[in-house]
């Protein structure tokens, strides 16, 4: 992908973009830096995307060789579906497997403006036990039903897996890697945040629960699916009043994000 990039340096990115894209691009920066915090990083590999508003249908990812506690708004490359890389501030270029994976997502579903993959700890050991997710929390059973599942095949250089990871993500909104890792794939940033955080809690909490080898107690299926249910219709959702309580802590810690 390097040989590709191009640097458009005449204005700052802020200036030469539009405002909702703007928007996007510290929503996604801000995106990244807690998942910093948060301890879901794996040095500078992993990514989060976003979709630009408007009919390109471009989308934006980190720069390679960035830390995820480094990216800013600014920093972001703006990439097509096809892999051509439309802008490139930093002159970095981007991740072929990052492109292979998130491209494959937003030209499949519409639906979705942020997608994020993560290869924490806890996700990859789940995604090494051969029943996946359990319903051991309710964390877990947020995802009851509604979760993916895609077997691993290596690195994802290749482009033919796209159609295999589209097929086993499904209409759903999060997906277990095998052997590798977790996706989720939200409406909106805010959205794909707070799927992954909860789905990395969720593993967290299996790993802790099988570590000590004793039986752990599984609610009724009946149970899981009231819970999954219970999710989805929760009213402050929609009012984003975790994604702002975010912003408003990265802001104390350190506001760059927003450069």
């Amino acid at each position: 992908m390097n040989s590709n990039v191009h640097t458009l340096a005449n204005a700052p990115v802020r200036e030469r973009v539009s405002a909702d894209e703007w928007e996007v691009r510290v929503n996604l920066a801000a995106c990244y830096r807690l998942a910093a915090h948060f301890r879901m990083t794996d040095l500078i590999y992993t990514h989060i995307s976003a979709r630009v508003p408007g009919p390109a249908h471009h989308f934006l990812i980190n720069g390679f060789g960035l830390l995820w506690d480094e990216i800013s708004a600014s920093t972001l490359v703006k990439v097509t579906l096809d892999g051509e890389i439309v802008d490139d501030p930093g002159g970095r270029g981007i991740n072929r497997a990052g492109y292979v994976i998130h491209s494959a997502v937003h030209r499949a579903r519409s639906d979705s403006g942020c997608v994020m993959h993560t290869h924490t700890a806890a996700g990859i050991a789940v995604s090494a036990q051969d029943h996946g997710l359990l319903p051991l929390s309710q964390h877990a059973m947020r995802f009851w039903n509604s979760i993916g599942y895609h077997d691993y095949e290596g690195l994802a250089l290749e482009l033919d897996e796209q159609a295999r990871l589209v097929r086993d993500l499904g209409n759903h909104k999060a997906m277990i890697l095998r052997n590798h890792g977790l996706l989720v794939c939200g409406a909106s940033i805010d959205e794909a945040f707070d799927l992954m955080y909860y789905l990395e809690r969720a593993c967290q909490t299996q790993i802790s629960a099988l570590a000590g080898g004793a039986k752990v107690r599984i609610p009724p299926p009946a149970v899981a699916e009231k819970v999954a249910s219970q999710f989805k219709t929760l009213p402050y959702k929609a009012m984003k009043t975790e994604w702002k309580a975010h912003l408003r802590m990265l802001d104390k810690i350190d506001p760059s994000y927003k450069i």
